[in-house]
Order: C-alpha cells, then structure tokens, then sequence
C-alpha cells in the first residue's frame, strides 16, 4: 500500500503539469487565432473600380438620353408645324367669315335704309297670296344652298314658324330675310374667331414644347462633346385673349403670330 501510495502521489504533480502545459498550449492558440484577422476569400473582396469602364457606361448613358430627346424635339417640331397650318387655315376661315359678314351687314343696311318707303300697293288675292308664298319659299331656298340659312330655319320659313308670314310683301320679306342672313353669318363669323383662338394658342404651345425640347436637345448633345457648351435658355410669352362680346357688332379680327420654331 505504501509503495502505491507513493507512485500517486509522485505521479500527480506530472500530470498536473501535464495538464497545465496543454492548457497554456490552447490557451496561446486562441489568442493568435482572435489577434490575426481574418483572411478574405478572393470571391468576397471588392472589385476594384475601372475608371475607363465607368466613363463608357457614362457615355453610354448620355448617347441614349440625346438620342431619345433628339426624336422627341423631331416630333414636337412636326406637331409645331402641323399646330401653325391649322391655325393659318383657321384664320383663312376667319377672314371669309369676316367678308361674308361685312356683305350681308352691308345689305341689311341698305335695305333697311328702303324700308322708310311705303309697300307697293297690289291687290291682295288669293292668287297675289300664292305668289308672295312662292317669292319667299324661292328666296328661302336660295339662301339655303348659298348657306346664309340652317336647315331648320328653312324648315322655319317653309312652315310659316318664328314671325315668317308668306303675306307680306316680297320687299318686306327681303329686308326680313336680310336681317336673318346678317345674323346668321355674325354668328359663323364669331364661331371661327373663337375657332382661330383657340387654333393659335395650341400652335403657340407646341411651338413652345418644341423649343423646349430643342433646347433640351442641344443641350444633350454638347455633354457628348468634348468642352463645355453653353445652353441656350428661352423665355415663353403669353397673351390675353378677349372673346367679342355677345349682341355687339364684331370687330375686325386680330392676328396672331405663333413664333416659329427653331
């Protein structure tokens, strides 16, 4: 028992120093493996950004953005041309109104300057009757197909309606007529004013987006140039429009110039 006693208790101090060895050991690979960094994997670093690579896309970028403003601006410019020939022929309308206007005012005029005279007298028969009907039913037609009279007042003046009487005289039914005729082309004559109006502010905004979008244009394409390039900078106009006033004799109608573009 003594001599077992002895080899344990000899043999205790080695493996406690055994033991302790190993620990120290563990313990000094723990610290180097926590104080050295860890390595990154060639797949997870960054790429290194390739200025050249980066200035082609930039350019890339730009070269497209130019092309597509250059086909909007080719596009606007067309829809500006389009907008100012509608807008001349609209005032090509006005003026014909205008003319066909000032005729009948003219006409009424002068006949109401005859109506001061006393009617012709004629006797009145049934057969006096048929042919006053058949003067104004002639007159009606014929200011019907020059287009001084709507369908429905010729319906008005072939069913006698609205104040038309087949028995009055044909001189009296003439200044009747020619007020009608007067009344009616003021009306065609202001409907293509506002017509013309409106014709010049759509040609004068698509003449704006034109230069705008040119602008823009140009503007595009000097980034591709090498350089700088100073941009052209426009300032739009507007202007107030006075309708004419209901029952007032119409003015001469104004011009309007849409600017053109470019």
């Amino acid at each position: 028992m003594q001599t077992v006693l002895y080899q344990f208790l000899i043999e205790i101090p080695q493996a406690a120093a055994i033991w302790s060895a190993l620990l120290l050991l563990a313990l000094a690979l723990l610290a180097a493996l926590v104080a050295r960094p860890e390595r990154e994997s060639p797949s997870d670093a960054e790429p290194v950004p390739d200025p050249a690579a980066e200035e082609a896309a930039r350019l890339a970028d730009l070269r497209r953005y130019a092309d597509e403003v250059a086909v909007a601006a080719a596009g606007a410019a067309q829809t500006a041309r389009r907008r100012r020939e509608q807008w001349l022929r609209a005032q090509d309308e006005v003026d014909r109104a205008w003319q066909a206007y000032d005729e009948a005012e003219t006409a009424a005029r002068r006949l109401a300057g005859a109506a001061v005279l006393p009617a012709p007298r004629t006797p009145r028969t049934p057969a006096e009757y048929a042919t006053r009907e058949r003067w104004l039913h002639h007159a009606a037609m014929g200011a019907h197909w020059r287009g001084e009279l709507s369908a429905r007042q010729l319906a008005d003046v072939l069913a006698h309606r609205n104040g038309w009487d087949p028995r009055r005289h044909p001189a009296e039914q003439e200044i009747v007529l020619a007020r009608v005729v007067r009344d009616v082309r003021r009306a065609g004559y202001r409907t293509a004013a506002e017509r013309e109006q409106r014709a010049w502010r759509d040609a004068e905004l698509a003449a704006e987006a034109a230069r705008a979008l040119a602008v823009e244009a140009y503007a595009a394409a000097a980034a591709l140039r090498p350089g700088p390039a100073p941009v052209r900078r426009t300032e739009s106009t507007t202007q107030a429009l006075a309708p004419v006033a209901a029952g007032a004799a119409p003015a001469r109608p104004a011009r309007w110039r849409p600017a053109r573009v470019g």
